[in-house]
């Protein structure tokens, strides 16, 4: 399948943290443990080895194995499982929130990108065995980010009251949207699979937390996908010692604090506000913020307190009541996976970012951080359309307007750039510049104030013009911009606001298959797939 690689940089859609990470810019490099190449992971698997313990293996692999009871595991996933028994295993982790049928494409790219890095560190190192882990978001409380997704540029949306955990939601309901999305896949094979898949995974499944893990796991079992849920009581027991410091020492507030400073010292913006504490408590369809005003400790907005020797004795009879926000979790999944590498999107990554002080502080090895692939698919017919008119895709990553301009100056007939215009003028004033000052310089403003209305009226005049060319070329234009908008809907990049299923209509279970083959983790660009 034909690609093309783009440097960050040049889609305009990346920040400028993200770009110079990938440079390995010099401003970029206290704010990370080790950068992203296939030598770097010797060292990095070496130090995980020595601080995650065969205790924490066991139990990781026990409550896994309690997580899929239910599930269907493939032996593939089973293998993985039980391979992190042995001391020699580590694992890949993305995250990802429990989006209504995956939510946009990049959560394909994402655990694509987990499940090939593990292939190439399974080649470089072959004593190791490495796996592919997806971290659900069951903690998350945003219902209103989840609860759709788009097909065909309209939202197909998941109605109703929601609080507490998102993974602790029933599924109610879903057989109401399932209805609405037949009707809007039509009756091909491939739209009979894809009803059937959100029918097996949320029908047949009475939590949200159930019905994504078995989501993502028919889309990726094959591969040996293992899917962690945090929000498990044994699992946060080993998290413990860290709630404690959060509440008591406020110590992530302090370390993070300190190195967002730096950050923003170094020109780079701020991606979350650390709070004194960075925990949510949860319990019977509430999480909110954990308060500490004069030695007590409040839930927000409810009429729930502690006092410290309350919160100690919750903490100790009930750890799966405290939950992680956003600074934090990446903290919980360290401490208990036996994991390598972070793959995320750039505002993830972003977070990890003000991490690394507040990691060396609790003694835990912060991990090597990834950008996932960035894809763009691009369908036979829109690339046909392209060569066409005769312009490169790489153009389509302009914002609209300056696309337009710079495509009516390609079909021009004649040149509408003034800039040799302009050049004569200032040289023309230069010299009724060094006139006034010989004569007398009281006249050097009324000159200046000549050149700018001149300059002025000059780019009027070539404003003028190609709005009087854009409307000659007006159905060239609306053929571009037409494709723009199917690639780049909403002006935004296709993989932060297309399903997946809109590609599987067409290319039906070879879609992943496809991804799979084409996408480098490593390569450090954006990629444009030509489908």
């Amino acid at each position: 399948m034909p690609k093309q690689l783009l440097p960050y940089p040049k889609t305009g859609y990346f920040s400028k943290l993200m770009c110079d990470y990938l440079e390995k810019e010099e401003a970029t490099l206290p704010f990370y443990h080790r950068f992203p190449s296939l030598e770097n992971f010797g060292e990095q698997l070496q130090e995980k080895q020595a601080v995650f313990s065969s205790e924490s293996r066991n139990k990781l692999v026990k409550q896994l194995k309690l997580q899929y009871k239910d599930a269907g595991t493939s032996q593939a996933t089973e293998d993985n499982i039980n391979a992190l028994l042995k001391d020699s295993s580590f694992t890949i982790t993305t995250g990802h929130q429990l989006n209504l049928f995956t939510g946009p494409l990049y959560f394909l790219y994402k655990i694509i990108s987990v499940i090939n890095l593990c292939e190439q560190l399974g080649e470089k190192y072959p004593n190791q065995q490495f796996v592919p882990v997806y971290w659900m978001a069951t903690e998350d409380h945003d219902f209103d980010e989840i609860n759709y997704f788009n097909l065909n540029g309209k939202k197909v949306a998941w109605e109703r009251q929601s609080g507490g955990a998102v993974g602790e939601l029933t599924t109610e309901g879903l057989d109401e949207v399932l209805e609405v999305l037949k009707n809007s896949l039509g009756a091909t094979i491939n739209a009979q699979e894809l009803a059937a898949l959100f029918a097996d995974g949320y029908v047949k499944h009475a939590l949200l937390s159930d019905a994504t893990r078995y989501i993502a796991n028919e889309l990726f079992k094959e591969y040996g996908l293992v899917i962690v849920d945090g929000n498990d009581v044994e699992l946060k027991k080993a998290f413990v010692p860290f709630v404690e410091k959060e509440l008591f020492e406020n110590l992530s507030h302090k370390k993070v604090s300190e190195t967002t400073s730096r950050l923003v010292a170094a020109g780079y913006k701020e991606q979350v506000h650390p709070r004194e504490i960075n925990l949510f408590y949860t319990k019977e369809g509430i999480r909110e913020r954990i308060v500490e005003k004069d030695e007590a400790f409040f839930i927000n907005d409810t009429d729930l307190s502690f006092s410290s020797e309350e919160i100690k004795k919750e903490l100790t009879d009930h750890p799966e009541r405290f939950s992680p926000n956003a600074l934090l979790r990446p903290l919980y999944q360290e401490a208990i996976l036996p994991n390598l590498c972070y793959i995320g999107g750039g505002g993830e990554l972003a977070y990890w970012f003000q991490l690394q002080d507040y990691f060396g502080a609790v003694q835990v090895p912060f991990p090597i951080l990834l950008l996932r692939n960035s894809v763009l698919l691009v369908p036979q017919k829109l690339s046909d359309k392209l060569a066409k008119l005769n312009v490169d895709l790489e153009r389509l990553f302009q914002k609209q307007e300056s696309l337009k301009t710079s495509f009516t100056h390609q079909l021009s007939d004649i040149k509408i750039d003034f800039s040799e215009q302009r050049a004569h003028l200032q040289q023309q004033f230069k010299d009724l510049y060094k006139l006034a000052k010989e004569t007398d310089a009281s006249f050097l403003g009324a000159v200046g104030a000549q050149e700018k209305k001149q300059l002025n009226g000059l780019d009027h005049l070539e404003k003028r013009l190609l709005r009087a060319q854009k409307r000659k070329l007006v159905d060239q234009l609306e053929r571009l911009m037409g494709i723009q908008d199917q690639l780049f809907p909403n002006q935004s990049l296709q993989e932060r606001t297309v399903n997946f299923s809109e590609f599987y209509l067409e290319y039906g279970k070879g879609l992943i298959s496809t991804l799979k083959k084409e996408l480098d983790p490593l390569a450090h660009e954006f990629t444009i797939l030509y489908l």
